[in-house]
C-alpha cells in the first residue's frame, strides 16, 4: 500500500491535461511564432503529453517543440555529492522572436525555471516567456518566479515530496504527495 496520498487521480489528471491544452490554444490559437520547450527530464514527460494532445486537438498541425537539459546551468551541480548525468537537448530551432511556453511537471523553489531562462539564452533572445507547470507547491518559492498555465496548486511542508506519476512508466497517470522523500517505495 502507498505511503502517499493521491491528490490528482487519473481521470481528473486527464482532463487536467486537457484543460491546460485548451488555454494555450486560446491563448495561441495557431501557435504561429510560438514554440514549447520541456525542460529535462520530467517537465519532457508533460511536454510530450501536452505537445501530443495539442496535435491531436489541433488536426496534426505542426509547431516548434524542444527538449532543454538545464543540468550544468542549476546554482547547486558543483554542491552534488555524486556525479550529475546530464540529459540531451534536442532543439533544432532558435526562439528569436518567439513566445515560448517552458513546461516543467512541478514548480517548487522556482530554481529549476531560474536554470532554464539562463539555458533559453543560446537559442536567441525570445519574445516572451510563459510557463506552464501541473503542480504549484506554492509556498516553497525561493524566486519570485510563477506559473501562467496551470494545473492544480498544493500547499505542502517542505520535508513534503510531490511525485507525477506517468502510465507509460509508472503504469497510471496520477499525482501524488508524500510526507517524506524518502517515503516513496
Amino acid at each position: 500500500m502507498p505511503k502517499g496520498r493521491i491528490i490528482l487521480a487519473t481521470e481528473r489528471f486527464q482532463l487536467t491535461v486537457d484543460r491546460l491544452c485548451h488555454q494555450l490554444i486560446e491563448q495561441y490559437d495557431a501557435f504561429e511564432n510560438t514554440c514549447i520547450i520541456g525542460i529535462q527530464p520530467r517537465g519532457v514527460i508533460l511536454a510530450d503529453r501536452i505537445q501530443e494532445r495539442l496535435t491531436e486537438i489541433l488536426g496534426h498541425q505542426q509547431f516548434d517543440y524542444g527538449k532543454l537539459d538545464i543540468t550544468f546551468y542549476r546554482d547547486d551541480f558543483r554542491t552534488r555529492t555524486e556525479p550529475i548525468k546530464a540529459n540531451v537537448t534536442e532543439m533544432d530551432f532558435i526562439i528569436e522572436h518567439k513566445k515560448v511556453i517552458l513546461i516543467d511537471d512541478v514548480l517548487y523553489s522556482g530554481r529549476t525555471v531560474q536554470a532554464a531562462l539562463t539555458a533559453l539564452q543560446h537559442y536567441g533572445r525570445p519574445e516572451k516567456v510563459e510557463l506552464l507547470a501541473l503542480i504549484d507547491r506554492r509556498f516553497n518559492r525561493h524566486l519570485p518566479i510563477q506559473s501562467d498555465y496551470l494545473g492544480m496548486e498544493i500547499d505542502a511542508l517542505d520535508e513534503a515530496y510531490v511525485k507525477v506519476e506517468w502510465n507509460h512508466i509508472d503504469g497510471t497517470d496520477q499525482v501524488l504527495l508524500y510526507a517524506t522523500k524518502e517515503d516513496i517505495e
